[in-house]
């Protein structure tokens, strides 16, 4: 078998358990499951936000499992680890799976949809996107968006920070589609941004840290030392300018012409008495 056909062949087989495994524990609050392969097994780790009701009592539900795959899927030797959701509300399969529930059991999407947000900013969440989608209130079919905080829906972030999920009601209208976002974490570029508002923000209004006003305070008194030598540099030449010589020069040339002057006097005043 060429190694394309055998990804495409285990592609497959990964999505065709993660769909037996959503269906068979679906109450247990089902997320979603991670396949690993070791040299001598493959490690099947199933995320949930009830994992009791997957393990059952001494783990005899997990036996049964192991069963039904290697029966089904042709797993050898699968080993089969459940682990716990810490944060269910931040789980986007978890929502949306919680929202079509609650849909088929004849609550309003609307109050649906804002529950749902409530409990996802609450926990702590960036920001969430739901749409739900099909005939709502009435015979037409249409589309609602209910969004609340920060989310990417594009770029980078938008595919390694945001939780996507899908899941579908059936009522008696038809099937109503629900989509489910929620950014757990800011991006590096948001919170630089946000820390700059903050530090302009204290520095109009005044009230900045202690460590940035000592900071502050001490880039001032260096500047103001600075200043303080660039004077004294200055005005020590300007007692030896050059002003005071070409005063000194011209007086002495002042008092030569001077001596001269009386000097010829003195001979013209002698040849007069000649």
């Amino acid at each position: 078998m060429a190694l394309e056909k055998k990804f495409v062949k285990e592609g497959i087989r990964n999505r065709d358990v993660e769909e037996f495994l959503s269906s068979e524990f679906d109450r247990a609050g089902y997320s979603h499951s991670e396949i690993q392969r070791t040299p001598l097994s493959i490690r099947i780790t199933v995320y949930a936000q009830r994992p009791g009701l997957i393990i059952g009592r001494g783990g005899k539900n997990i036996e049964i499992l192991i069963k039904k795959l290697k029966d089904k899927f042709g797993f050898e030797n699968p080993q089969l680890d459940v682990q716990e959701i810490e944060a269910p509300d931040l789980n986007a399969t978890i929502i949306a799976k919680w929202m079509a529930t609650s849909i088929e059991r004849g609550l309003n999407y609307k109050r649906a949809a804002y529950i749902a947000v409530d409990r996802i900013m609450k926990a702590g969440a960036v920001g969430v996107g739901i749409i739900v989608a099909g005939k709502i209130g009435g015979d037409m079919a249409r589309t609602e968006k209910f969004s609340a905080g920060y989310l990417k829906y594009a770029g980078e972030p938008s595919e390694s920070d945001v939780d996507k999920a899908y899941s579908s009601a059936q009522v008696k209208m038809g099937t109503v589609g629900i989509q489910v976002r929620i950014m757990k974490k800011e991006p590096r570029e948001l919170e630089v941004l946000r820390m700059l508002e903050e530090k302009n923000k204290q520095r109009e209004t005044g009230q900045m840290p202690l460590d940035i006003k000592e900071e502050v305070i001490e880039e001032a008194e260096a500047v103001e030392e600075i200043k303080e030598e660039k004077e004294e540099k200055t005005e020590k030449p300007k007692k030896k300018t050059r002003k005071k010589k070409t005063t000194t020069k011209t007086t002495k040339k002042k008092t030569k012409t001077k001596k001269k002057t009386k000097v010829e006097k003195d001979g013209d005043n002698k040849k007069e008495a000649d």
